[in-house]
């Protein structure tokens, strides 16, 4: 199917392709009577951080008293339902965007928050979602090319982002519960971009940042064994999530809850209370001696940002142990032996397995990656194992591990399926990590 679904792509033209995804999402939209429109939506798009900021938006917001639905790469909330994405996208298609918006009216929500790839908007997704609310975390990393590839430039994948800024004048304003919801654009200060995603006509720009200039300023950042601690407008706000580098996650969130007329205590309490998104930092704790990790971590920039911080969670003497791969189907192979390159240099063991092939060849992906982890210094069977099969590459990692060391199953997540040439099959790391560990227990005990 992957394989018919490329040559389609590549025989029809593109003004034709989307035409169509235009048209799906103008029927979509009437399919389901228009849900957006009873609704006040908040968009985020960004290369980095979409999830976490998303997220940590859909906390203050339930905290400050709204009723608030989410839909995210890791997680789908509607109202008190909250369920993993099994959707294998951020962004699903539009009926289903549709459906969901659907069900967070009929269910009472007043809010949504919806996670916006640059992907997604270049295929209209967001076409007949009235977006209020558009949220720019940052854009393409130093070192970072998948995204851009997908879109052919910098320029190209810039603009498609900028669609949902623009998007924000293109429906009149709406009123929800009696009252008149502002359009609002909320940007990131720090980032060389920001002029382009400021620049759209809303009622509302606000800035927000760590460096001098924005209108809401990270301060005072520092972090111990309780969490992360920052001040903006000399208040003090703390986070419960692992990693400074939520603090420039969590500022949308500060932002638009004060924007919104949300106390600074509601904010804080929406903050330090969402601690945990399924596959994103997720500790594995079946009562092994060891620490284990899920991170969706799939390219340079999340690796080397998850390397770094598993680093300071590891005492000088202890091993940190790192499974990796890489997806096939046409994805940036650069970012394979980028990857694999930091996994040699800053990991004690690398297991090189599977991630989502596709149709690609699962060997010619591996080798990328191992090719460059030997570059780095690891030992082929001694520091670097090459594991095809997910689950044995799992295994072999966890039996790698002793008393305080790390393991990092890195690249899935949350996702629930695994992709290959010929099949799908049901796959959740979280549960194969578990699964593994229980066995190695039970082994023991024989």
């Amino acid at each position: 199917m992957q394989k018919i679904k490329k040559t389609l792509r590549r025989i029809i033209p593109q003004w034709a392709l989307s035409l169509y995804h235009y048209g799906m999402a103008r029927i979509a939209e009437v399919r389901y009577g228009f849900p957006s429109r009873k609704i006040v939506v908040i968009g985020v798009t960004g290369t980095k951080g979409k999830t976490t900021a998303s997220n940590f938006i859909w906390a203050v917001l339930t905290a400050g008293g709204k009723k608030t639905g989410l839909l995210s790469t890791a997680v789908i909330r509607i109202g008190d339902r909250q369920m993993i994405n099994a959707y294998h996208m951020t962004m699903p298609g539009p009926f289903t965007l549709q459906r969901f918006l659907k069900d967070m009216v009929d269910d009472g929500c007043t809010h949504c928050v919806i996670e916006t790839t640059s992907q997604g908007l270049a295929q209209w997704r967001h076409v007949g979602i009235w977006y209020d609310v558009a949220v720019f975390t940052n854009l393409a990393p130093r070192g970072t090319t998948e995204h851009v590839e997908a879109h052919g430039s910098l320029e190209a994948y810039r603009a498609a982002k900028g669609r949902l800024f623009s998007a924000l004048m293109h429906h009149p304003q709406k009123t929800i519960e009696g009252e008149l919801v502002p359009r609002i654009a909320l940007v990131n200060n720090d980032s060389d971009h920001k002029d382009f995603f400021a620049r759209f006509p809303v009622e509302h720009v606000a800035t927000f940042g760590t460096e001098p200039g924005a209108d809401y300023i990270a301060e005072n950042i520092t972090t111990d064994t309780q969490g992360v601690f920052f001040h903006v407008h000399n208040k003090q706000y703390v986070l419960a999530m692992l990693g400074e580098f939520n603090v420039m996650n969590a500022l949308p969130a500060v932002a638009l809850g004060d924007i919104l007329g949300i106390s600074s205590d509601r904010i804080a309490q929406g903050l330090v209370s969402f601690s945990f998104i399924p596959g994103r930092m997720e500790i594995i704790n079946e009562g092994q001696e060891f620490g284990v990790i899920v991170d969706y971590a799939h390219e340079k920039v999340s690796m080397e940002t998850l390397l770094v911080a598993a680093r300071g969670f590891v005492r000088k003497e202890k091993k940190l142990i790192v499974v990796l791969g890489a997806e096939g189907g046409g994805r940036d192979k650069a970012k394979r032996p980028a990857m694999g390159e930091l996994a040699g240099k800053l990991a004690d063991y690398v297991v090189v397995s599977n991630v989502d092939p596709y149709d690609d060849d699962p060997k010619e992906i591996a080798e990328d990656i191992a090719c460059a982890v030997e570059n780095a210094g690891k030992i082929r069977e001694t520091t670097l194992f090459v594991i095809e099969d997910r689950r044995e590459g799992i295994r072999k990692a966890l039996e790698i591990a002793n008393r305080g060391d790390l393991v990092l199953v890195t690249g899935k997540g949350a996702e629930q399926s695994m992709i290959f040439k010929e099949k799908t099959m049901l796959w959740d790391d979280r549960m194969v990590v578990r699964e593994e560990l229980h066995d190695m227990e039970n082994n023991k005990k024989m």
